[in-house]
């Protein structure tokens, strides 16, 4: 992975992670928090859809994968808090 990917990694992370804490919250977790909530919920977004046999490509597909995940992560969380 260059560095030009790295950076476009964390960028898509950051904008997940800010649109799902909109959706989720109503306000983002900060910088580094948006990219963490970002990055992890690309990771279950990917693994959700693959599991659902959907593909979303380019940088929209990109995005939306990640935001679905991070939501998903978010209510997992909420759920885990709640118990």
């Amino acid at each position: 992975m260059d560095i030009t990917s790295l950076v476009i990694f964390l960028a898509i992370g950051a904008l997940a992670g800010w649109l799902s804490g909109n959706i989720m919250k109503g306000k983002g977790f900060g910088v580094i928090g948006n990219i963490v909530v970002g990055v992890v919920g690309a990771v279950l977004g990917g693994f959700l859809f693959s599991l659902l046999r959907i593909t979303a490509a380019g940088l929209i597909g990109s995005i939306i994968t990640a935001t679905v995940g991070a939501i998903a992560l978010l209510y997992i969380v909420s759920l885990v808090k709640k118990a």
